[in-house]
């Protein structure tokens, strides 16, 4: 036979060369599992996280009260009425009009309820110079944000007919409003942007609009099966749209990947002068095994978010482990039956200016292979100023600070709302985000209970928690009520959260905890953002150890060598600390905010440090594995350690430098967005991405490996008894070099 054929084995080349030989059945089943997939999660709906799930500890248990209950809290807003000048105060009669004239604007809309007058529940600050208006919005509170728009117009109108005073409505609705419009419009953003920006980047890399269409395509249609894959499993664990967004980030950079080192193997092996089966083997054997390593790697990692407890955090990790999956047994069974269809109609489209360099690629990059001289020309002084500068970028992180980001915080003053969030907060500290004590008794009007409530809201505001006022709504009924108390601090949440600790660990014992038989969690913003910072601090442990763990123990099967899984483990720690330490610096200490369109908040969104971890854990592995697999195929055809090194680095810098280009631009893209919050993350990613397929991948990994050089395939006779995954290796060529037998265990075989 021309090029030789041999039985290769191993489940990405067995199941690269079944879809080849049957190209319409591997290509239907693809379809008829994203149809089905698609089909029975839209009949089965997807469920959303509860509040009740979302958090441990009093958060929680306070969410539990309410929902038992059967009570719905209605969305509270707040009109803040406050002088200009201050020449007006509350007990003028211009300033009184205005009142009356909210009062009377937002209840004619006939969206609100319980509407209470500054004078009625004596709202009026300090100086007498402002004032609130308060009421709830009629029907669900997780639906507010979609009915306010008519009181927003009302108090809108009002504010039009007395321009001496400032009139502006704040609360749970209007701001939920207010994020939904924002954060839905930079998801509009970013899923147009990246889709058009992959597509874009393929076609430089390729030359060809086939060939970069099929990754695209292909990452598309994994997205699509994923997403009815989670209304499935969203009857097993609720998910949530960040979840789905996350979701879609993923899946996309790593759908595209997967099939640009398959596509970009196959491509090499026909240049090689291979015929099209030929080529689909070797790549299937090749790329196919990196790909199923890479992607177990990923899913191992994005399960390590299981081990937090957090609801939130469960939906992204199983939202990301199920695209991952998907999306890596498309590359090896629906990917090589579409190369096979298509045969050479996958260069169709060509882009004439780049047809010298997309055939001239086989022989590798000139920049690459010029860095790579001098890297293995001096491998200690590459490494001690690869490790130098990445111990510099990461020292930052040392002084991170995460906490949840207020309103301001968040959105900058780049909105409105944000402004008269600031003003709320100055006039009536904590007011527009009060702590919520919810208290359950078996007799709420019981007078032990009645006396303990009262002595409640005394010693809050005698204890410095609160300023007041405190407000206690009872719902008899149900024998529960709620105490809100406006904490001393407001927006700042370090001085919100000492007094958060004075209302749990003093006051609280002192009177409701008193008596027998009663409950009051505390729960509200600034306490389930300590909540939430408390329990994910606990979970940091468990799952570094997991992912750490388990990324080790792959690596190790996957390559049989004890010194390839230690040095991945190493590298990948230093990308991900070099991405702490510039989001440190970025973001917190704001050192070069405003060349990303950021600013410096002071804190580092609480989430983001453990979910860049998982996420950056496993996505670093894809280039890993697919370098170090070159590196040891190169090494098991008979090279020197030295001459497998450069030709692995070499000859994949270009597939590496594509797949990191894409991925650096889509994570990018949430960089530009609006919400600080995705602008850290999309910073975050981009960063250590790009780091990664540099200074980790171009300079790190060979110079260490140059250092190592036959050490690198140590493996203990003690280990070898553990399951061997190496054999999806090249298939044999004929009269090729590959060792003899003896000289593959030396590396590992």
């Amino acid at each position: 036979m021309g090029n030789g054929h041999r039985k290769v084995r191993g489940v990405a080349a067995r199941a690269g060369g079944w879809s080849a030989r049957h190209r319409w059945a591997a290509v239907g089943i693809w379809v008829l599992f994203v149809a089905l997939a698609m089909g029975l999660g839209s009949a089965a709906g997807t469920v959303e996280v509860k509040d009740s799930e979302q958090l441990k500890g009093e958060t929680q248990t306070a969410a539990r009260i309410i929902e038992d209950a059967g009570i719905e809290e209605p969305a509270g807003e707040t009109v803040l009425i406050q002088s200009r000048d201050g020449s007006l105060t509350a007990t003028d009669a211009p300033f009184r009009a205005a009142v009356d004239a909210v009062t009377s604007a937002v209840e004619a809309t006939g969206e609100v309820t319980g509407i209470t007058s500054p004078y009625d529940t004596g709202t009026v600050s300090e100086d007498g110079r402002s004032a609130l208006v308060q009421f709830d919005m009629r029907g669900d509170s997780d639906t507010a944000g979609e009915r306010v728009q008519p009181v927003l117009d009302a108090v809108g109108k009002v504010q039009s007919e007395h321009g001496s005073l400032r009139i502006e409505e704040i609360g749970g609705a209007s701001m939920m409003k207010t994020f939904d419009d924002a954060f839905g419009d930079d998801f509009k953003q970013a899923e147009y942007s990246a889709v058009p920006v992959a597509l874009g980047i393929l076609l430089i890399a390729f030359g060809a609009l086939v060939a970069a269409l099929v990754p695209v395509l292909l990452a598309i249609t994994a997205i699509m099966a994923t997403m009815g894959l989670m209304g499935l499993v969203s009857h097993l664990m609720p998910m949530s749209d960040t979840a789905n967004s996350v979701m879609l980030l993923v899946g996309l950079a790593v759908g595209v990947d997967y099939c640009l080192f398959y596509l970009r193997r196959e491509r090499e092996e026909r240049q090689a002068g291979r015929d099209a089966r030929r080529a689909l083997e070797i790549a299937a054997a090749t790329s196919g095994r990196a790909i199923v390593v890479s992607g177990v790697t990923v899913c191992v990692a994005m399960a390590g978010m299981l081990f937090t407890g957090i609801a939130e955090f469960e939906a992204m990790g199983l939202a990301s482990l199920i695209v991952v999956a998907v999306a890596m047994v498309g590359s090896v069974t629906v990917l090589p039956a579409v190369l096979s269809l298509l045969g050479e109609r996958v260069e169709k489209g060509r882009v004439p200016f780049l047809r010298r360099r997309s055939t001239a690629g086989n022989s590798g990059s000139r920049f690459w292979s010029a860095v790579l001289k001098g890297v293995l020309a001096r491998p200690v002084v590459s490494v001690v100023v690869a490790v130098g500068a990445l111990l510099a970028v990461a020292a930052p992180a040392v002084g991170m600070k995460t906490q949840e980001l207020t309103l301001d915080q968040e959105f900058g003053d780049s909105l409105p709302i944000v402004q008269t969030y600031e003003r709320v907060n100055e006039a009536f500290p904590g007011g527009s985000e009060p702590a919520e004590v919810v208290v359950k008794a078996p007799d709420i009007n019981a007078p032990e209970v009645r006396s303990a409530l009262a002595e409640f809201r005394e010693r809050a505001v005698g204890s410095g928690a609160s300023r007041g006022p405190v407000e206690i709504k009872v719902h008899d009924e149900h024998n529960i009520a709620f105490v809100y108390v406006p904490l001393v601090g407001g927006s700042d949440l370090d001085e919100a959260g000492a007094s958060l600790d004075i209302l749990r660990d003093e006051v609280r014992p002192a009177t409701l905890g008193a008596v027998d038989g009663v409950e009051a969690p505390v729960t509200g913003q600034v306490a389930g953002s300590k909540d939430f910072s408390d329990q994910l601090l606990g979970s940091v442990v468990p799952v570094f150890v997991f992912v750490i763990v388990f990324a080790f123990v792959l690596m190790l099967l996957s390559f049989r060598s004890l010194t390839v899984a230690l040095t991945s483990i190493v590298l990948n720690l230093l990308s991900v600390g070099a991405a702490y330490g510039i989001l440190v610096a970025v973001f917190q200490h704001g050192w070069g905010a405003s060349l990303v369109g950021a600013e410096g908040v002071g804190a580092i969104v609480s989430w983001l440090p453990l979910f860049l971890f998982v996420i950056l854990f496993g996505l670093s592995m894809d280039y890993h594995v697919f370098v170090v697999s070159r590196i040891r195929e190169a090494r098991l055809r008979g090279r020197t350690t030295k001459d497998a090194i450069t030709h692995g680095v070499v000859t994949t810098a270009g597939v590496v430098t594509s797949a990191a280009v894409i991925m650096v631009a889509v994570f990018a893209i949430f960089g530009t967005l609006s919400m600080q919050s995705m602008k850290q993350m999309g910073v975050g990613l981009a960063a250590a991405v790009l780091i990664d397929a540099t200074i980790i991948r171009g300079v790190l990994l060979p110079a260490v490996m140059a250092l190592l050089g036959e050490r690198n395939w140590y493996f203990p006779k003690w280990l070898r008894r553990l399951p061997d995954l190496t054999h999806d290796e090249t298939p044999e060529e004929p009269g090729g070099d590959r060792p003899t037998r003896e000289e593959g265990q030396r590396v590992g075989v």
